[in-house]
C-alpha cells in the first residue's frame, strides 16, 4: 500500500510540474502583455495598471479580422478535400486490399520522412511555375499534399482494424463498394476522422514557413504567418507583440480545449487496435 500511494503522488507531483512547465510560457506572455505599451518588462512582474487595452490595440494594428477571414478560407481549403481524399485511400488501402497496396501505402510512409524545411526550395518554383505564387492557393495545394501522408497512414490504421464480416454482410444484402463505404464504414469512422480534422485544423492554422515564404501579402497568409510581418513592424514594442501573440494562439488553443475528450479518445482507440 504504502509504494502504491507514493508511486500515486509521484505521479502527481509529475503532472504538477509538467502543467506548470506547459503554462508558464503562456502566463509569462499574459503578464508581459498588460504592461505599458513601450516598456520592457522584466521577468513575471504584475504590473501596477495592467494595460487590458493593448489587446484591442494590437487587435486593430495586427488587422485581425482580416487575417482570420484568411486562415478560416486557408483552413476550409485544406481540411474538408484532405479529409475525404485520406478517408477514401485509407478505405482502399486498409480495408479493400487493392493490389499493390503494399507498394502505394510504402510510397505514403516515405512521405511521412519529407521534412517541409528539405522541400521548401523546390516547392517555391512548382508553386510559381503552377502561376499560384503569393495566393492563398500557394498555401492550401500544398498543405493538401504534404499532409496526405500522414492523413493516409491515419484513416488505414483504422479501416485496416474493422472486421471483414461487417463488409460480407453488407454486401450480402446487396451494397456495392461505394454504398459500403459511404453508408457502413465512413459513420464508423467517424473518431477517426474527426480527431483527424482536429489535427489538421491546428496544423493549417498555425502554419508559418509555408506562408511566409509562399506569400508576400501578410492578409493572404494565416494568422501564425502574418506574425512575422507583425513583428516587424512591432518587434520593438513587446508588450503589444505578446498580446497579438495570445490573440493568435486563442483560437487554436479554444479548438483543443473543446474537442480534446474526442481527440484524446481517438487516439486510446487507435493504441488499444494497434
Amino acid at each position: 500500500m504504502k509504494i502504491a500511494r507514493r508511486e500515486a503522488w509521484t505521479g502527481r507531483v509529475l503532472l504538477l510540474v509538467l502543467m506548470a512547465a506547459t503554462l508558464m510560457p503562456f502566463l509569462s506572455l499574459l503578464v508581459t502583455a498588460l504592461h505599458p505599451s513601450g516598456s520592457y518588462p522584466l521577468g513575471l512582474e504584475w504590473p501596477d495598471d495592467p494595460q487590458w487595452g493593448n489587446f484591442a490595440t494590437a487587435f486593430t494594428a495586427a488587422r485581425m479580422t482580416e487575417l482570420l477571414k484568411s486562415s478560416v478560407l486557408i483552413v476550409l481549403g485544406v481540411v474538408p478535400i484532405s479529409l475525404v481524399v485520406a478517408t477514401m485511400a485509407g478505405f482502399a488501402i486498409g480495408h479493400l486490399r487493392i493490389p499493390g497496396r503494399r507498394f502505394v501505402f510504402l510510397a505514403f510512409a516515405l512521405g511521412l520522412t519529407l521534412p517541409f524545411e528539405g522541400i521548401i526550395t523546390p516547392l517555391y518554383y512548382l508553386v510559381r511555375d503552377m502561376g499560384v505564387l503569393n495566393t492563398r492557393w500557394a498555401i492550401i495545394l500544398p498543405l493538401i499534399g504534404l499532409f496526405m501522408p500522414f492523413s493516409v497512414f491515419w484513416m488505414r490504421a483504422h479501416f485496416v482494424n474493422m472486421p471483414e464480416e461487417l463488409s460480407e454482410s453488407a454486401r450480402i444484402d446487396g451494397a456495392g463498394t461505394w454504398q459500403l463505404f459511404w453508408r457502413v464504414h465512413v459513420p464508423l469512422a467517424a473518431p477517426a476522422t474527426s480527431s483527424l480534422a482536429i489535427l489538421l485544423f491546428l496544423w493549417t492554422w498555425n502554419q508559418f514557413l509555408l506562408a511566409i515564404v509562399l506569400v508576400d501579402d501578410p492578409l493572404q497568409r494565416t494568422m501564425s504567418g502574418a506574425l512575422g510581418a507583425f513583428q516587424g513592424q512591432w518587434g520593438t514594442d513587446i508588450p503589444l507583440l505578446c498580446a497579438g501573440s495570445l490573440l493568435i494562439l486563442t483560437p487554436t488553443l479554444t479548438v483543443f480545449l473543446i474537442f480534446q475528450r474526442r481527440f484524446v479518445t481517438a487516439l486510446l482507440q487507435g493504441s488499444l487496435k494497434g
